[in-house]
């Protein structure tokens, strides 16, 4: 392998990537031009290309159901796809998964999980005590509840929490980072890419990250994000945070590449944003159930355009002949 093709590529060209090797496909010759000029236009889209590829040539899935559960699981196999020149070894894993797992989402955990919502999809579920949990697009839950305590804990996405009331059991929401014991009855756990996002709506939540000592409350109208060794420093609630149990996206002057990020969890393929209009600020209300009417609503207010290449790859661009 040579140095040119084991270098990293950025997340959003390797998602790119991973749609055009869904949708080329069916075939259709004008996805076929279109492609080619995305293959051209920069060197990392050809770079991110080749190392989808070797993932073909190396392990002989080029087509089947194992091949497209590899390409499907953007978020679990782009930084294993990166990170091609340190060795075979996490791709090998990554095939076996695929492989195990059929057409289906990695990573496994989400698919064994008790529970859990499609992309876009949002359920609630009342537990056995009372509780109520709204899993939010794309999310997974395992429950287990015992003499000792009531225990829920958090594979993918975010949830939101209504604890019941009558039970003495302490009940705690875990992750891989840490794990978060209720002192009241509402709040918010979200996971991230940097860690796992606690958000207090009513009352109190205690937090322990999962390899420190360290513990601390967090009151209602306060977040904090919790890293496996640490606690990130404690902010005001976001506007809006549970606006999501409502089918709604509330956001208050972010950048549009924040609100393009979010929007993005709720719909297939790929949501890009053009550098040139990536730092625009935008306040408002976006549906979840309809992220396209969500990109249109942006029109009249933004001096951008939404460019549809496929089904799988839509871009918020500049619009022609207007500055940001």
């Amino acid at each position: 392998m040579s140095p040119l093709s084991s270098k990293p590529v950025s997340a959003q060209v390797l998602d790119a990537a991973i749609a055009w090797q869904l949708s080329l496909d069916s075939g259709n010759p004008v996805e076929r031009e279109e492609f080619t000029k995305w293959h051209a236009a920069h060197e990392e889209h050809a770079r991110a290309w080749r190392q989808l590829g070797m993932l073909d040539q190396r392990f002989s899935v080029a087509s089947g159901p194992a091949r497209t559960a590899l390409l499907q699981s953007r978020e679990g196999i782009r930084r294993r796809v990166r990170r091609l020149g340190s060795g075979l070894a996490s791709i090998v894993a990554v095939i076996g998964l695929a492989l195990f797992a059929g057409e289906r989402y990695l990573p496994l955990d989400y698919w064994l999980a008790d529970q859990r919502t499609a992309t876009g999809e949002q359920r609630s579920i009342r537990l056995a005590d009372g509780t109520l949990i709204n899993l939010n697009t794309h999310s997974a839950v395992d429950v287990r509840f015992d003499a000792k305590q009531r225990r829920v804990i958090l594979q993918e996405g975010e949830i939101l929490v209504e604890t019941g009331h009558g039970d003495a059991r302490p009940f705690i929401v875990e992750t891989r980072e840490g794990s978060m014991r209720a002192l009241g009855t509402r709040f918010l756990v979200k996971r991230e890419e940097e860690g796992t996002r606690l958000s207090v709506l009513q009352s109190a939540v205690a937090v322990h990250p999962q390899s420190s000592s360290d513990e601390h409350i967090l009151r209602e109208g306060q977040q904090m994000l919790i890293r496996n060794d640490s606690l990130g420093p404690m902010t005001a609630l976001n506007l809006g945070a549970d606006a999501w149990t409502r089918g709604m996206l509330v956001v208050d002057n972010v950048r549009l590449e924040d609100l393009l990020h979010e929007l993005g969890r709720y719909r297939h393929g790929y949501l890009a944003v053009a550098p040139q209009v990536a730092d625009l600020r935008i306040t408002g209300s976006f549906p979840l159930h309809d992220t396209d009417q969500a990109l249109n609503t942006l029109l009249p207010t933004l001096p951008v355009q939404i460019e549809r290449h496929t089904q799988w790859w839509v871009t918020v661009a500049a619009k022609r002949d207007a500055k940001p």
